[in-house]
């Protein structure tokens, strides 16, 4: 048999003074307003007063590079970082090994990823599309059709919204099919006036990648330095095309 409940003398005046007092418009229960309706009952308000501004929301598009391979994390790979110091809202899409033509094992592009992880949401302020090393056995023509095609979509679906292209990434000594991917997605950026950032210009400049540390055992991933190094990069590249707030 269950044992009587015994109620504390005062916990019931509490609660109907708790009660008595919403009743009152303007009173505050946990942060949501209650307001008078017709017939006395009180109900949250529908009406959310938002802060007068808000940190920009950008959305990346892109590979393992961009979502997390092996023991970093999405949270800590350069997009997250880059959002970070910027101040950024940010949304991550894609998987491990797609590209813009290559659905990979997931079995989706870049175009796919947009379609079903990002078109639905509300319109961001900036859409970065970083990729393209998983393209290597797809002809030029085709990476660049996909970009053009991936881009335009975006475009019409939030018209406001500011966009950046990033070429594939290589932390470590890139191979000379990866030059023909960067020339196809710098070639479709060109086309649509879209600024492109090139991570293989500093292989080109520094000839040593992105320095001792930077790249996991696999040769290709990097590592958190890697990502932070790589952060880097993209921020004073962003600042140099005037893109730090989200602007287009």
């Amino acid at each position: 048999m269950r044992a009587p409940v015994h109620r504390r003398p005062w916990a019931s005046a509490v609660a109907f003074l708790v009660v008595i007092s919403c009743l009152v418009p303007g009173c505050s229960l946990g942060g949501v307003t209650a307001v008078p309706v017709p017939g006395g009952t009180p109900h949250p308000s529908s009406a959310v007063t938002m802060p007068p501004s808000r940190a920009p929301l950008v959305m990346v598009i892109g590979d393992s590079f961009t979502v997390g391979s092996g023991p970093v994390r999405g949270w800590n790979g350069y997009a997250a970082r880059v959002a970070r110091e910027l101040g950024w809202q940010l949304v991550t899409a894609g998987a491990a090994g797609t590209g813009y033509v290559n659905p990979g094992r997931v079995g989706r592009t870049f175009q796919r990823s947009f379609e079903e992880e990002l078109s639905w949401r509300p319109a961001p302020d900036l859409v970065i599309v970083s990729g393209g090393r998983n393209d290597r056995r797809i002809g030029a023509a085709r990476i660049e059709n996909a970009a053009v095609r991936l881009v335009g979509s975006i475009r019409r679906r939030w018209p406001h919204t500011g966009i950046v292209m990033v070429g594939p990434i290589w932390v470590a000594k890139a191979p000379p099919w990866a030059y023909r991917i960067r020339e196809a997605v710098a070639i479709a950026a060109e086309r649509l006036e879209v600024p492109f950032l090139d991570p293989l210009d500093v292989l080109d400049t520094h000839g040593r990648g992105w320095g001792r540390g930077a790249v996991l055992p696999d040769g290709v991933h990097p590592t958190l330095l890697g990502h932070l190094r790589l952060s880097r990069w993209m921020i004073a590249e962003l600042r140099e095309h005037g893109i730090e707030a989200g602007s287009p």
